[in-house]
């Protein structure tokens, strides 16, 4: 999915107020359409009907994972109002103009331009197709009748964080989130220490904190159905590690759903010790001209499993592992969202030891 998308909204009413109707469509930068709907809403007035449609269109996009939008509205009355412009005098139309300044401040750049009618002509046939019909309107591509665009509405995939360190990672996470390009929430955070800087990051940010410490079970498998206990209990769906130090026995039910990022390029630079500046200081010293990070499936041994992500980053003449780990995570703070994002969308299918990424 583009990063970047193109919107066109449209609303009207037969009557003002009368039976009115919203519309938007999404493209990409290159003009393939991604999405097309439009929503009866029954008797309102065109204003109402404008705003509505840019309402759905920004979360149509958010849900999308867009980080950029351009937003064309032959409106210049929401335009105008939008730039501050026009004052919003409406009661009926300050809750959505709100909603909107909102929703505009989840992209990292959001602009709401005005269009010609003439150019507009895809919004403004959705919203007669919806006019006409009175309902709702789902219009997909050409030879994408399968796909349907994500229910804002949907139940957010449940994470079960696991953490055995600072918590960067987690804390990551849980501003992707916040930022509306992940569809999930934290419902729990494991910690295998008690005193670590992740255990009070998650507390701050009012995460449920459990302490399970692999010395206070005498075996692992008391200590692994603990762990499960604690997921099972917060019904997570994913469970992510981050930091996490201690290996433990995936149960059946959590089976493909155990996410691990690791600061290298698997299978290269993995296994039991490899953690932390150990893997730095190995890529440097075998010579490594390039380093990065691998997310992939959990299996019962260390760092084993399918591949789902795999982001690259130079190593320099001049590194030492505290250099080249802050570049790597870097690539961890783009690489693991993305391969949460896919699996909340269902777009990932293990094949044997290979993971493929459904469009």
């Amino acid at each position: 999915m583009s990063a970047k998308l193109i919107v066109h909204t449209d609303g009207g009413s037969r009557g003002n107020p009368g039976p009115a109707a919203a519309g938007f469509v999404l493209d990409d930068p290159d003009g393939r359409r991604l999405a097309g709907r439009s929503f009866f809403l029954g008797k309102t007035t065109n204003n109402v009907a404008e705003y509505t449609a840019l309402v759905k269109a920004l979360e149509a996009a958010i849900q999308l994972g867009a980080r950029q939008v351009t937003v064309f509205s032959d409106s210049e009355l929401l335009v105008r109002q939008i730039g501050g412009r026009y004052k919003v005098k409406s009661d009926l139309i300050r809750p959505l103009f709100d909603e909107v300044r909102t929703l505009m401040g989840r992209f990292e750049a959001c602009n709401v331009l005005h269009v010609r009618r003439e150019r507009n002509q895809d919004a403004d046939r959705l919203v007669n197709l919806a006019l006409d019909a009175e309902h709702d309107i789902d219009e997909m591509p050409a030879g994408r009748a399968d796909a349907k665009m994500p229910d804002p509405s949907a139940r957010p995939l449940r994470l079960g964080f696991l953490i055995s360190g600072g918590g960067r990672t987690m804390i990551n996470i849980l501003d992707e989130i916040g930022q509306g390009r992940i569809n999930a929430e934290i419902s729990v955070a494991i910690s295998s220490r008690s005193t670590v800087a992740g255990v009070a990051r998650a507390r701050d940010a009012g995460l449920p904190v459990e302490i399970v410490r692999k010395k206070d079970y005498p075996d692992i498998d008391t200590f692994s159905r603990r762990i499960e206990e604690v997921l099972v209990a917060a019904e997570v769906d994913l469970v992510v590690q981050g930091g996490w130090l201690c290996l433990w026995k995936i149960p059946q039910r959590y089976e493909n759903r155990v996410l691990n990022i690791h600061p290298a390029l698997l299978p290269s630079f993995g296994g039991q010790g490899m953690w932390g500046h150990h893997v730095h200081e190995a890529v440097i010293a075998a010579g490594c001209k390039v380093s990065g990070c691998t997310v992939h499936f959990c299996t019962n041994e260390y760092d084993s499993g399918p591949i789902v992500v795999q982001r690259t980053c130079p190593v320099e003449d001049d590194d030492t592992p505290d250099t080249l780990a802050e570049r790597v995570f870097e690539q961890e703070c783009i690489a693991y969202p993305q391969a949460i994002a896919l699996f909340a969308e269902g777009r990932l299918q293990i094949e044997g030891h290979r993971v493929r990424v459904r469009a």
